[in-house]
């Protein structure tokens, strides 16, 4: 690398730390100090791209374009108080559900009984892992809304066996259906 090159390198780590200090969130700032200070960063970066070489101002064009279309998003967690910056709490707690399902069936791919159930399995692992409920906690309170939710899973089961009928055998299953939508259209 050039001398030229080694000061680029250092311009442009310069500017990534600032805007890494502006999103720290131990930096006591309000989200608008912020959100005001990427900018100008960002700014700064764009008018001083021109006088580096091309194969750095390309480089920079590519950071300034991805991390100005996140921009507008990444304020949002310092307007509310205790909202984590990342999703990945959220992510590792989805793997672990998985991870244990894959455990306690053996399979490897996509579990039907996690896509079929997965709203009601997914708050169930994640909840046991919080607190210990009782017999009690877990009697249905509030009658209308299981219902719902029984209604939603059996929607679902019942599209995932037509699914299935239909890979197992396709002809004797559009025949199937045929014969149905012959029959209601000769209903009076």
């Amino acid at each position: 690398m050039t001398e030229t090159d080694w000061e680029t390198l250092a311009c442009v780590y310069g500017w990534v730390h600032q805007l890494a200090q502006v999103l720290d969130e131990a930096k006591d700032l309000s989200a608008e100090e912020r959100q005001l200070s990427f900018w100008i960063i960002l700014h700064h970066m764009h008018k001083h791209a021109a006088t580096f070489d091309v194969s750095w101002q390309r480089a920079l064009a590519h950071f300034l374009k991805v991390t100005q279309s996140y921009a507008p998003h990444l304020f949002f967690c310092y307007h509310v108080p205790n909202l984590p910056r990342t999703n990945n709490d959220l992510e590792q707690s989805f793997g672990r559900v998985r991870f244990h399902e894959r455990r306690a069936t053996g399979r490897r791919g996509a579990l039907p009984g996690l896509v079929v159930h997965g709203a009601v399995r997914l708050q169930a692992a994640l909840a046991t892992r919080t607190q210990t409920f009782t017999a009690h906690d877990l009697a249905p309170h509030d009658p209308e809304r299981w219902y719902q939710i029984r209604a939603q899973m059996a929607f679902r089961q019942e599209g995932r066996r037509k699914q299935y009928r239909f890979r197992k055998d396709p002809v004797a299953y559009l025949s199937q259906l045929e014969e149905q939508l012959l029959q209601e259209g000769l209903r009076p």
